[in-house]
């Protein structure tokens, strides 16, 4: 295996690669339900509380504050653009659908690739792209918390029962 040394993320950058971890734990406790054949009732409930606690303004920030200041016509930013109306589909079908596991598993699968592609690609080209100014003025932006977000939560589906 190939040593790869971290991405160094410019400070501006840092607290959204922070709030992808929460992302990240979102699809894993989606994954954590559905394999232990929780309700798909009561992790859509929880995915779509979620998405409006936290997902949705990480989303937005990141449109109006990192992905505005590349052109229009970037084809990364179109990817990411094209990314987050697809994850708002998907969010929006559950919440019609919530007892469809279908609709939960291509949640997480689309929302973990486009993490991924965040993380690999779309904040290496926006470091390389947004004026240091611009970068500067976004810096103080700080991460969600989700921990807050899931203090507002009882049904934690996603824990192992101890017998």
């Amino acid at each position: 295996m190939k040593n790869q040394a971290p991405i160094k993320r410019h400070q501006a950058i840092v607290s959204f690669s922070k709030d992808h971890h929460f992302g990240l734990l979102l699809i894993w406790k989606i994954r954590q339900g559905l394999n232990k054949a929780v309700n798909p009732e009561r992790i859509s409930n929880y995915v779509t509380f979620f998405f409006k606690e936290d997902l949705e303004k990480h989303f937005k920030e990141e449109e109006q504050l990192l992905f505005s200041k590349l052109p229009a016509d970037d084809v990364l930013r179109k990817q990411a653009e094209g990314d987050h109306q697809a994850i708002y589909k998907l969010v929006a079908a559950i919440e019609k659908k919530k007892d469809d596991a279908v609709l939960l598993n291509q949640l997480a699968d689309e929302l973990e690739k486009h993490i991924r592609f965040e993380e690999r690609e779309l904040f290496n080209h926006l470091q390389d792209n947004i004026k240091a100014d611009d970068l500067e003025a976004i810096a103080n932006r700080f991460p969600n918390s989700s921990k807050a977000i899931d203090e507002k939560w009882e049904d934690v589906f996603w824990e192992i029962k101890k017998q």
